[in-house]
């Protein structure tokens, strides 16, 4: 990393990222996939009036908003207003090619805005878990949580009772780096969207936890998962808990 963020060079990947074209989905134009939006329906300036038009058909119309997107991300003053442009489902994909470009405290606010703002952040592919793991390593812990978030996180104990819950879609990560201090948020995590999840439940000295997150009320930390122990299953029966592995 740099001891200052490569301003230009953020700049030039952001508008390189601008020029990928929008992929369609069965809900299109009104959702699609690209770096910038996730509708295909934007505004644009067409003969000094701004009207809503369909990048997803409109040649002229895409055009005119990628030169007006160009100009944002070129007057941008921060690495920050740069990536808050993205979109979420792109933002690991921005820091895997912009990550050599930053400053330690300016790629440390990415990540941390990046995992608490995309959904499934345990998922994503551009890195692997291990490459996740090692962002965090390389995270400034200060400047990664907020100033309560970095008082809680020194204040947790010296072994911990974590909590993860997983549905049908994640069952196969239940060794994930995303876990929760919040028995009751893990059974939320479960259930949600009708599931019939499951919670597990490990112990994990406080060594190997690099990050608490509050903002989304979940008790978040960030775990390497190859140091979890007693990892085991938690049902909940009319009479109370039992563990099974």
């Amino acid at each position: 990393m740099r001891k200052q963020t490569d301003l230009g060079f953020m700049k030039q990947l952001a508008k390189q990222f601008l020029l990928v074209e929008p992929v369609t989905t069965s809900f299109s134009p009104m959702v699609v996939k690209h770096p910038f939006t996730d509708s295909g329906i934007v505004m644009v300036r067409i003969d000094d009036e701004y009207r809503m038009s369909d990048i997803t058909a409109d040649e002229a119309a895409k055009n005119q908003w990628r030169d007006q997107m160009s100009s944002l991300i070129e007057n941008a003053k921060t690495p920050r207003h740069i990536y808050m442009m993205l979109t979420k489902s792109y933002r690991f994909a921005f820091l895997k090619h912009a990550m050599p470009y930053f400053s330690q405290k300016d790629f440390s606010e990415y990540l941390a805005d990046a995992w608490v703002m995309c959904e499934g952040p345990n998922n994503d592919p551009n890195f692997t878990q291990k490459q996740m793991l090692g962002l965090f390593k390389k995270a400034d812990p200060q400047v990664l949580m907020d100033e309560d978030e970095y008082k809680q996180f020194q204040a947790l104990e010296d072994t911990l009772v974590v909590y993860r819950g997983v549905t049908s879609y994640n069952a196969n990560r239940v060794k994930a780096l995303s876990w929760t201090l919040d028995r009751e948020k893990a059974e939320w995590f479960a259930h949600r969207f009708d599931e019939d999840g499951a919670v597990y439940e490990a112990k994990i000295d406080k060594a190997h936890v690099y990050a608490f997150f509050s903002s989304r009320n979940e008790s978040e930390v960030i775990v390497d998962p190859a140091f979890l122990n007693e990892l085991a299953e938690v049902q909940t029966e009319d009479e109370g808990l039992s563990m099974t592995m």
